[in-house]
């Protein structure tokens, strides 16, 4: 290796803030190096950030399924339209997400904050949405309550409350 390439390792190496390299083939080039840097491991609180702040609900949805884990345990509140508890991205999607996108317009969770408590992520806000069958808008009170193991989604919860929900639906 010359030495203008020992000069551009060497470069390469401290701008990315590594502090050794054992051989050569542990070298990478600066845009693998950059890549692997920006991979980085989310915190909980940024993974179910990502499932409410996307630019669409696609997005979020895409985010979901991407940190959810194939057995997450998803409960939807007792006296809730869609009370229950699903196992899985196709089930919650089937059970849940397919029958507010067709059964309600417009209805989303407008997310307040969140409360970050190491393996548990609670997000607090409002759902509002307009019930199809009777034309009647609803705003409702309501917390998740997400719990993740190993950067993975295990398990959500649902508080809500159900009535103005329900009184839309009359």
């Amino acid at each position: 290796m010359s030495i203008n390439g020992v000069v551009n390792l060497v470069f390469s190496i401290f701008s990315l803030g590594c502090t050794h390299v054992k051989t050569e083939t542990n070298l990478h080039t600066k845009e693998q190096a950059i890549e692997e840097e920006s991979v980085k491991m989310m915190s909980n609180l940024e993974i179910i950030k990502s499932t409410y702040e996307g630019d669409s609900s696609e997005e979020n949805g895409k985010n979901l399924r991407k940190h959810l884990s194939k057995s997450a345990t998803w409960k939807e509140a007792d006296g809730f339209p869609l009370a229950g508890v699903y196992i899985g991205f196709e089930e919650i999607s089937q059970k849940v997400f397919k029958r507010l996108s067709t059964e309600w317009t417009d209805y989303r969770f407008v997310v307040e904050g969140y409360v970050d408590a190491e393996n548990r992520v609670f997000a607090y806000g409002t759902y509002y949405g307009t019930y199809n069958e009777t034309g009647r808008k609803f705003s409702a009170r309501v917390a998740h309550l997400w719990m993740l193991e190993n950067n993975k989604i295990v398990s959500f919860e649902q508080f809500v409350d159900s009535v103005p929900v329900d009184e839309s639906m009359k």
